[in-house]
C-alpha cells in the first residue's frame, strides 16, 4: 500500500516536472527546474531529511541554471554572428539575356562593397553595372 502511494505521489511529481520545464523559455530557465528536481532527488537519497532536500534542490538549481545560462549566451553569440554576417551582405540578381537569373552576393565593406571575384564599387552596384562581369 505504501508502495503504490509512493508510486504515484512520485508520478504526480514527475508530471508537474514536466508541466514546469515545457513552460522554461531558456535553457537558463530548463537547467535550473532540471538541477533543482535532480539535486532535490539526491539530497533526499543521502540525507532522508527535508533538509538535505532543500539543500539539494538548492545546489542543483544553482548548478542547472550555471550551465543553462552558458548555453544561452553561446547561442545568443552564434545568433549574433549571423545576423552579423547577414547585414554585412547583399545579393543582387542579375537577368542574363536567355532570361535566366544570376546571383551575386557583395560583402559590404566600409561605404562600398566587394565582388566574389574581388573587385570593389564605392557605392552599391546596379544591375546593369554587374552584368558585364557576372551575367552573360
Amino acid at each position: 500500500m505504501i508502495r503504490d502511494i509512493v508510486t504515484a505521489l512520485i508520478m504526480v511529481l514527475v508530471g508537474l516536472a514536466l508541466i514546469f520545464i515545457a513552460g522554461c523559455q531558456s535553457d537558463a530557465q530548463t537547467g535550473a527546474a532540471l538541477g533543482a528536481l535532480t539535486g532535490a532527488g539526491v539530497g533526499q537519497i543521502a540525507g532522508r531529511n527535508t533538509e538535505s532536500t532543500l539543500i539539494g534542490a538548492a545546489v542543483g538549481s544553482t548548478a542547472g541554471y550555471m550551465l543553462g545560462n552558458e548555453s544561452d549566451r553561446k547561442t545568443a553569440q552564434v545568433e549574433r554572428a549571423y545576423l552579423r554576417e547577414q547585414t554585412d551582405y547583399v545579393t543582387i540578381n542579375i537577368t542574363n539575356s536567355n532570361s535566366s537569373v544570376s546571383q551575386v552576393r557583395l560583402r559590404k565593406q566600409g561605404v562600398g562593397y566587394v565582388g566574389t571575384r574581388g573587385e570593389y564599387y564605392n557605392h552599391l552596384p546596379t544591375e546593369d553595372e554587374l552584368r558585364p562581369v557576372y551575367g552573360f
